[in-house]
Protein backbone atom coordinates (compact mmCIF):
# COMPACT_ATOMS: atom_id res chain seq x y z
CA UNK A 1 0.00 0.00 0.00
CA UNK A 2 1.36 3.41 -0.92
CA UNK A 3 1.80 5.93 1.91
CA UNK A 4 0.75 9.49 1.18
CA UNK A 5 3.33 12.21 1.85
CA UNK A 6 2.92 13.85 5.23
CA UNK A 7 4.45 17.22 4.44
CA UNK A 8 1.53 19.08 6.00
CA UNK A 9 2.19 17.46 9.34
CA UNK A 10 5.79 18.53 9.74
CA UNK A 11 4.89 22.18 10.28
CA UNK A 12 2.82 21.09 13.26
CA UNK A 13 5.36 18.73 14.72
CA UNK A 14 7.96 21.34 15.54
CA UNK A 15 5.46 23.43 17.45
CA UNK A 16 4.95 20.53 19.86
CA UNK A 17 8.61 19.77 20.54
CA UNK A 18 9.41 19.41 24.21
CA UNK A 19 11.88 17.71 26.50
CA UNK A 20 11.91 13.92 26.19
CA UNK A 21 11.74 11.33 28.93
CA UNK A 22 14.98 10.02 27.45
CA UNK A 23 16.59 13.23 28.68
CA UNK A 24 15.35 12.42 32.17
CA UNK A 25 16.58 8.83 32.46
CA UNK A 26 18.72 9.77 35.41
CA UNK A 27 15.67 11.05 37.27
CA UNK A 28 14.27 8.87 40.04
CA UNK A 29 10.80 9.92 38.97
CA UNK A 30 10.80 8.12 35.61
CA UNK A 31 11.84 4.53 35.11
CA UNK A 32 11.93 3.08 31.60
CA UNK A 33 9.77 0.02 30.97
CA UNK A 34 11.86 -2.22 28.73
CA UNK A 35 10.42 -3.33 25.39
CA UNK A 36 11.62 -6.42 23.53
CA UNK A 37 11.24 -5.65 19.82
CA UNK A 38 9.30 -2.43 19.20
CA UNK A 39 11.46 0.60 18.38
CA UNK A 40 8.73 3.12 17.54
CA UNK A 41 7.59 3.89 21.07
CA UNK A 42 8.87 3.89 24.65
CA UNK A 43 7.17 3.51 28.01
CA UNK A 44 8.13 5.13 31.32
CA UNK A 45 6.71 4.68 34.81
CA UNK A 46 6.41 7.59 37.19
CA UNK A 47 4.86 7.90 40.64
CA UNK A 48 1.17 7.53 39.83
CA UNK A 49 1.51 8.05 36.10
CA UNK A 50 3.00 6.65 32.91
CA UNK A 51 4.63 8.45 30.00
CA UNK A 52 4.22 7.04 26.49
CA UNK A 53 6.57 8.44 23.85
CA UNK A 54 6.13 7.76 20.12
CA UNK A 55 9.37 8.37 18.25
CA UNK A 56 8.43 6.63 15.00
CA UNK A 57 4.79 7.36 14.33
CA UNK A 58 5.30 7.45 10.55
CA UNK A 59 8.21 7.12 8.08
CA UNK A 60 10.91 9.77 8.29
CA UNK A 61 12.22 11.82 11.18
CA UNK A 62 9.96 13.79 13.49
CA UNK A 63 9.87 15.15 17.00
CA UNK A 64 8.62 12.58 19.52
CA UNK A 65 4.99 12.68 20.56
CA UNK A 66 4.59 12.43 24.35
CA UNK A 67 1.50 11.31 26.19
CA UNK A 68 0.78 11.45 29.91
CA UNK A 69 -1.34 8.64 31.37
CA UNK A 70 -2.59 9.66 34.82
CA UNK A 71 -3.03 6.60 37.02
CA UNK A 72 -3.60 8.77 40.10
CA UNK A 73 -5.83 11.76 39.43
CA UNK A 74 -4.47 13.63 42.45
CA UNK A 75 -0.90 13.83 41.17
CA UNK A 76 0.48 17.11 39.88
CA UNK A 77 2.40 16.75 36.63
CA UNK A 78 3.03 19.70 34.26
CA UNK A 79 0.52 18.75 31.58
CA UNK A 80 1.74 21.41 29.16
CA UNK A 81 4.78 19.19 28.45
CA UNK A 82 2.60 16.58 26.76
CA UNK A 83 0.78 16.28 23.45
CA UNK A 84 -2.16 14.53 25.13
CA UNK A 85 -3.25 13.72 28.67
CA UNK A 86 -5.20 10.50 29.24
CA UNK A 87 -7.02 9.51 32.39
CA UNK A 88 -6.25 5.85 33.03
CA UNK A 89 -9.93 5.01 33.44
CA UNK A 90 -10.54 5.11 29.68
CA UNK A 91 -14.08 3.97 28.96
CA UNK A 92 -14.71 5.19 25.40
CA UNK A 93 -12.25 4.63 22.55
CA UNK A 94 -12.24 5.50 18.86
CA UNK A 95 -9.80 3.66 16.57
CA UNK A 96 -8.93 4.41 12.94
CA UNK A 97 -7.10 1.26 11.79
CA UNK A 98 -8.16 -2.39 11.84
CA UNK A 99 -4.71 -3.36 13.16
CA UNK A 100 -5.67 -1.76 16.49
CA UNK A 101 -8.99 -3.61 16.84
CA UNK A 102 -7.52 -6.95 18.06
CA UNK A 103 -5.85 -5.09 20.94
CA UNK A 104 -9.19 -4.29 22.54
CA UNK A 105 -10.36 -7.88 22.07
CA UNK A 106 -7.15 -9.38 23.47
CA UNK A 107 -7.28 -7.03 26.47
CA UNK A 108 -10.93 -7.96 27.03
CA UNK A 109 -12.24 -4.42 26.58
CA UNK A 110 -14.05 -4.59 23.20
CA UNK A 111 -17.02 -2.76 24.73
CA UNK A 112 -14.95 0.42 24.93
CA UNK A 113 -14.92 0.91 21.15
CA UNK A 114 -17.62 3.43 20.25
CA UNK A 115 -16.79 4.38 16.64
CA UNK A 116 -14.66 3.40 13.66
CA UNK A 117 -14.35 4.39 9.99
CA UNK A 118 -15.42 1.73 7.46
CA UNK A 119 -17.14 -0.66 9.87
CA UNK A 120 -17.37 -3.36 7.19
CA UNK A 121 -13.60 -3.78 7.39
CA UNK A 122 -13.81 -5.10 10.94
CA UNK A 123 -13.82 -8.90 11.21
CA UNK A 124 -13.45 -9.50 14.96
CA UNK A 125 -16.54 -11.33 16.19
CA UNK A 126 -16.86 -9.53 19.57
CA UNK A 127 -16.69 -6.16 17.79
CA UNK A 128 -18.99 -7.26 14.96
CA UNK A 129 -21.55 -8.27 17.59
CA UNK A 130 -21.45 -4.75 19.01
CA UNK A 131 -21.69 -3.27 15.52
CA UNK A 132 -24.76 -5.40 14.80
CA UNK A 133 -26.28 -4.19 18.07
CA UNK A 134 -25.75 -0.59 16.95
CA UNK A 135 -23.33 0.36 19.72
CA UNK A 136 -20.41 1.26 17.40
CA UNK A 137 -20.87 4.35 15.22
CA UNK A 138 -19.76 4.57 11.59
CA UNK A 139 -17.26 7.36 10.94
CA UNK A 140 -17.49 7.22 7.16
CA UNK A 141 -16.71 4.85 4.34
CA UNK A 142 -14.23 7.01 2.46
CA UNK A 143 -10.55 7.78 2.96
CA UNK A 144 -11.32 10.53 5.49
CA UNK A 145 -13.18 9.83 8.70
CA UNK A 146 -15.81 12.21 10.07
CA UNK A 147 -13.98 14.53 12.48
CA UNK A 148 -17.16 16.39 13.45
CA UNK A 149 -18.72 13.14 14.63
CA UNK A 150 -15.61 12.32 16.66
CA UNK A 151 -15.90 15.69 18.40
CA UNK A 152 -19.60 15.06 19.07
CA UNK A 153 -18.83 11.64 20.57
CA UNK A 154 -15.98 13.12 22.66
CA UNK A 155 -14.11 9.86 23.37
CA UNK A 156 -11.74 9.36 26.27
CA UNK A 157 -9.14 8.25 23.73
CA UNK A 158 -8.70 8.62 19.96
CA UNK A 159 -6.02 6.50 18.29
CA UNK A 160 -4.86 7.79 14.90
CA UNK A 161 -2.95 5.70 12.38
CA UNK A 162 -0.89 7.94 10.12
CA UNK A 163 -1.50 6.15 6.83
CA UNK A 164 -2.85 9.31 5.21
CA UNK A 165 -3.02 13.02 5.85
CA UNK A 166 -4.89 12.77 9.16
CA UNK A 167 -2.04 14.17 11.26
CA UNK A 168 -3.61 17.55 10.61
CA UNK A 169 -6.51 16.46 12.83
CA UNK A 170 -4.32 16.48 15.96
CA UNK A 171 -4.63 20.23 16.53
CA UNK A 172 -8.38 20.09 15.92
CA UNK A 173 -8.77 17.32 18.50
CA UNK A 174 -6.57 19.14 20.97
CA UNK A 175 -8.81 22.23 20.75
CA UNK A 176 -11.81 19.98 21.39
CA UNK A 177 -10.09 18.51 24.48
CA UNK A 178 -10.03 15.02 22.96
CA UNK A 179 -6.86 13.03 23.80
CA UNK A 180 -5.55 11.94 20.38
CA UNK A 181 -2.51 9.66 20.08
CA UNK A 182 -0.54 8.29 17.14
CA UNK A 183 -0.12 4.57 16.56
CA UNK A 184 2.82 3.80 14.25
CA UNK A 185 2.77 0.01 14.37
CA UNK A 186 3.11 -0.31 10.59
CA UNK A 187 6.52 1.42 10.66
CA UNK A 188 8.04 -1.47 12.66
CA UNK A 189 10.07 -3.85 10.52
CA UNK A 190 10.16 -6.90 12.79
CA UNK A 191 6.91 -8.89 13.07
CA UNK A 192 7.24 -9.07 16.85
CA UNK A 193 7.87 -5.32 16.91
CA UNK A 194 4.47 -4.73 15.36
CA UNK A 195 2.84 -7.17 17.75
CA UNK A 196 4.40 -5.42 20.75
CA UNK A 197 2.32 -2.31 20.09
CA UNK A 198 -0.38 -4.03 22.11
CA UNK A 199 1.62 -2.70 25.08
CA UNK A 200 1.06 0.81 23.68
CA UNK A 201 -2.69 0.23 23.85
CA UNK A 202 -2.35 -1.48 27.22
CA UNK A 203 -0.46 1.46 28.73
CA UNK A 204 -3.07 3.95 27.50
CA UNK A 205 -6.03 1.95 28.81
CA UNK A 206 -4.67 0.76 32.15
CA UNK A 207 -4.11 -2.78 30.85
CA UNK A 208 -0.33 -2.93 30.45
CA UNK A 209 0.04 -6.01 32.66
CA UNK A 210 -2.48 -7.90 30.54
CA UNK A 211 -0.90 -6.62 27.32
CA UNK A 212 2.54 -7.78 28.43
CA UNK A 213 1.28 -11.27 29.28
CA UNK A 214 -0.51 -11.51 25.92
CA UNK A 215 2.58 -10.38 23.98
CA UNK A 216 4.88 -12.73 25.89
CA UNK A 217 2.74 -15.66 24.77
CA UNK A 218 2.85 -14.51 21.13
CA UNK A 219 6.62 -14.03 21.34
CA UNK A 220 7.12 -17.48 22.81
CA UNK A 221 5.01 -19.09 20.08
CA UNK A 222 6.88 -17.23 17.35
CA UNK A 223 10.37 -17.95 18.66
CA UNK A 224 9.59 -21.64 19.23
CA UNK A 225 8.39 -21.95 15.63
CA UNK A 226 11.48 -20.15 14.35
CA UNK A 227 13.75 -22.42 16.40
CA UNK A 228 12.01 -25.52 15.08
CA UNK A 229 12.89 -24.38 11.55
CA UNK A 230 16.48 -23.55 12.47
CA UNK A 231 16.97 -26.90 14.20
CA UNK A 232 15.72 -28.90 11.20
CA UNK A 233 17.87 -29.95 8.25
CA UNK A 234 15.69 -29.81 5.15
CA UNK A 235 16.39 -31.70 1.95
CA UNK A 236 15.49 -28.56 0.00
CA UNK A 237 14.81 -24.91 0.76
CA UNK A 238 12.18 -23.43 -1.57
CA UNK A 239 12.87 -20.24 -3.48
CA UNK A 240 10.03 -17.76 -3.03
CA UNK A 241 8.54 -14.96 -5.10
CA UNK A 242 6.24 -12.43 -3.45
CA UNK A 243 3.94 -9.58 -4.44
CA UNK A 244 2.16 -8.62 -7.65
CA UNK A 245 1.64 -5.85 -10.20
CA UNK A 246 -0.24 -2.63 -9.56
CA UNK A 247 -0.42 -0.06 -12.35
CA UNK A 248 2.54 -1.68 -14.10
CA UNK A 249 4.74 -1.64 -10.98
CA UNK A 250 5.54 -4.80 -9.05
CA UNK A 251 5.37 -4.23 -5.30
CA UNK A 252 7.27 -6.71 -3.15
CA UNK A 253 8.80 -6.80 0.35
CA UNK A 254 12.31 -5.42 0.59
CA UNK A 255 14.96 -7.66 2.11
CA UNK A 256 14.70 -5.94 5.51
CA UNK A 257 10.89 -5.66 5.43
CA UNK A 258 8.69 -7.52 7.89
CA UNK A 259 7.41 -9.72 5.05
CA UNK A 260 10.96 -10.83 4.20
CA UNK A 261 11.69 -11.55 7.87
CA UNK A 262 8.72 -13.92 7.92
CA UNK A 263 10.09 -15.74 4.87
CA UNK A 264 13.53 -16.14 6.39
CA UNK A 265 12.18 -17.32 9.75
CA UNK A 266 9.89 -19.80 7.96
CA UNK A 267 12.85 -21.36 6.14
CA UNK A 268 12.48 -19.97 2.62
CA UNK A 269 14.97 -18.43 0.19
CA UNK A 270 13.41 -15.11 -0.82
CA UNK A 271 14.57 -13.94 -4.25
CA UNK A 272 14.94 -10.29 -3.17
CA UNK A 273 16.41 -10.92 0.28
CA UNK A 274 19.51 -8.84 -0.55
CA UNK A 275 17.61 -5.74 -1.67
CA UNK A 276 17.00 -3.52 1.34
CA UNK A 277 14.78 -0.46 1.30
CA UNK A 278 12.97 1.90 3.67
CA UNK A 279 9.67 0.70 2.17
CA UNK A 280 8.41 -1.87 -0.29
CA UNK A 281 10.37 -2.60 -3.44
CA UNK A 282 8.91 -1.07 -6.60
CA UNK A 283 10.14 -3.13 -9.51
CA UNK A 284 9.60 -3.55 -13.22
CA UNK A 285 8.01 -6.73 -14.48
CA UNK A 286 11.19 -7.59 -16.35
CA UNK A 287 13.27 -7.39 -13.16
CA UNK A 288 10.93 -9.72 -11.32
CA UNK A 289 10.72 -12.15 -14.23
CA UNK A 290 14.52 -12.33 -14.41
CA UNK A 291 14.84 -13.14 -10.70
CA UNK A 292 11.63 -15.06 -10.09
CA UNK A 293 10.89 -16.98 -13.28
CA UNK A 294 11.85 -20.32 -11.72
CA UNK A 295 10.90 -19.61 -8.09
CA UNK A 296 9.27 -22.63 -6.45
CA UNK A 297 6.50 -20.79 -4.61
CA UNK A 298 4.67 -17.49 -5.05
CA UNK A 299 2.97 -15.97 -2.00
CA UNK A 300 0.98 -12.87 -1.01
CA UNK A 301 -0.74 -12.30 -4.35
CA UNK A 302 -3.20 -9.69 -3.08
CA UNK A 303 -6.83 -10.81 -2.95
CA UNK A 304 -7.06 -12.97 -6.06
CA UNK A 305 -9.40 -15.92 -5.56
CA UNK A 306 -8.07 -18.17 -8.33
CA UNK A 307 -5.31 -18.58 -10.89
CA UNK A 308 -7.84 -17.72 -13.58
CA UNK A 309 -8.48 -14.34 -11.93
CA UNK A 310 -4.76 -13.65 -11.86
CA UNK A 311 -4.36 -14.53 -15.54
CA UNK A 312 -7.32 -12.33 -16.44
CA UNK A 313 -5.83 -9.42 -14.48
CA UNK A 314 -2.43 -9.70 -16.17
CA UNK A 315 -1.51 -12.46 -18.62
CA UNK A 316 2.17 -11.99 -17.79
CA UNK A 317 1.60 -13.76 -14.46
CA UNK A 318 1.27 -17.03 -16.36
CA UNK A 319 4.93 -16.97 -17.38
CA UNK A 320 6.19 -17.81 -13.88
CA UNK A 321 6.94 -21.43 -13.01
CA UNK A 322 5.13 -21.12 -9.69
CA UNK A 323 1.96 -20.13 -11.56
CA UNK A 324 2.33 -23.00 -14.04
CA UNK A 325 2.78 -25.55 -11.25
CA UNK A 326 -0.03 -24.09 -9.15
CA UNK A 327 2.19 -23.16 -6.21
CA UNK A 328 0.57 -19.76 -5.67
CA UNK A 329 -0.80 -18.62 -2.29
CA UNK A 330 -2.95 -15.70 -1.18
CA UNK A 331 -3.47 -14.34 2.34
CA UNK A 332 -7.22 -13.91 1.75
CA UNK A 333 -8.32 -17.23 3.26
CA UNK A 334 -10.17 -15.72 6.22
CA UNK A 335 -12.70 -12.91 5.96
CA UNK A 336 -15.11 -11.36 8.38
CA UNK A 337 -18.87 -11.40 8.01
CA UNK A 338 -18.81 -8.22 5.93
CA UNK A 339 -15.77 -9.07 3.80
CA UNK A 340 -12.91 -7.61 5.84
CA UNK A 341 -9.62 -9.48 5.51
CA UNK A 342 -8.48 -10.87 8.85
CA UNK A 343 -4.87 -10.81 7.64
CA UNK A 344 -4.96 -7.01 7.66
CA UNK A 345 -6.67 -6.92 11.06
CA UNK A 346 -5.29 -9.76 13.17
CA UNK A 347 -1.99 -10.28 11.34
CA UNK A 348 -0.04 -7.51 13.11
CA UNK A 349 -1.06 -8.81 16.54
CA UNK A 350 -0.59 -12.51 15.72
CA UNK A 351 2.65 -12.89 13.72
CA UNK A 352 2.96 -16.38 15.21
CA UNK A 353 -0.04 -17.48 13.13
CA UNK A 354 1.43 -15.98 9.94
CA UNK A 355 4.76 -17.71 10.60
CA UNK A 356 3.04 -21.03 11.23
CA UNK A 357 1.07 -20.68 7.98
CA UNK A 358 4.25 -20.04 6.01
CA UNK A 359 6.12 -22.94 7.60
CA UNK A 360 3.23 -25.20 6.58
CA UNK A 361 3.55 -23.94 2.99
CA UNK A 362 7.34 -24.21 2.77
CA UNK A 363 7.94 -27.27 4.98
CA UNK A 364 4.61 -29.07 5.44
CA UNK A 365 6.19 -32.09 7.10
CA UNK A 366 7.29 -29.99 10.07
CA UNK A 367 3.66 -29.41 11.20
CA UNK A 368 1.70 -32.14 9.35
CA UNK A 369 -1.67 -31.73 11.08
CA UNK A 370 -1.87 -27.92 10.85
CA UNK A 371 -4.23 -26.13 8.49
CA UNK A 372 -3.16 -22.56 7.52
CA UNK A 373 -5.37 -19.81 8.89
CA UNK A 374 -4.57 -16.75 6.77
CA UNK A 375 -3.09 -18.36 3.65
CA UNK A 376 -4.67 -20.57 1.03
CA UNK A 377 -3.47 -22.10 -2.19
CA UNK A 378 -5.16 -20.66 -5.26
CA UNK A 379 -7.28 -23.06 -7.27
Amino acid sequence: MMRKPLFLAFALLFTWACSSPKEQKGSAELQEITLDYAVGFDLYQGAGYKVVEVSKGFPGNHQPFRYLVKEDTTIEVPEENYDAVIEVDVQTVILTSTTQVPHLVALEIPDRLIAFPNLDLISSMPIRKRIDEGTVDELGSGAQYNTEKIIDLSPDLLVISTLGDNLKDLQLMSKANIPAVINGDYVEQHPLGRAEWIKFTGALTGRLKEATAYFDNIKSNYLNLKKAVQDTTFSAVPTVLSGNMYRDIWYAPSGNNWGAIFLEDAGADYIFKDQESAGSLQLSYETVLDKGLNADIWISTAEFGSLAQMAAADARYTQFSAFQTGNVYTFANTRGATGGLEYFELGYTRPDIILKDLIKIFHPGLIPDYEPYFYQKLK
